[in-house]
């Protein structure tokens, strides 16, 4: 079985991307607009790595993925980040992120991200 993918971005136009670069490879278990429902989708669905952003609305990513972390301690986490966010990044380390990627998206990278995370 492949591997299943949350993918959390407030943008519709991110989250459209992501989708597009990992649905030939990867099962998309869903999608959330904000860090709330990321952590209430990773209750429902057990992602296997949820591709996360870290500026969004009601609950950014760093909150999210240390709730998720402390629901499930090996949870996989990958970060979305704009260049030029190293503090956020290192929050989000700190938070338990297990990975980055930065955007503009390119798809060896995130392929690369989520390949050094996924549990086969």
């Amino acid at each position: 079985m492949s591997t299943g993918v949350l993918i959390v971005d407030d943008s519709h136009f991110m989250r459209n991307l992501l989708r597009q670069i990992l649905e030939q490879d990867y099962r998309i278990i869903g999608e959330a607009t904000n860090g709330a429902e990321a952590v209430k989708l990773y209750k429902e669905r057990d992602p296997d790595v949820v591709m996360m952003d870290i500026v969004m609305p009601k609950c950014n990513g760093i909150k999210a993925t240390a709730a998720i972390k402390k629901i499930d301690s090996n949870a996989r986490v990958i970060m979305c980040t704009s260049v030029g966010q190293r503090e956020k990044m290192k929050l989000a380390v700190k938070a338990g992120a297990d990975g980055y990627v930065t955007k503009p998206f390119e798809e060896p990278s995130v392929r690369k991200a989520l390949a050094d995370v996924a549990v086969v």
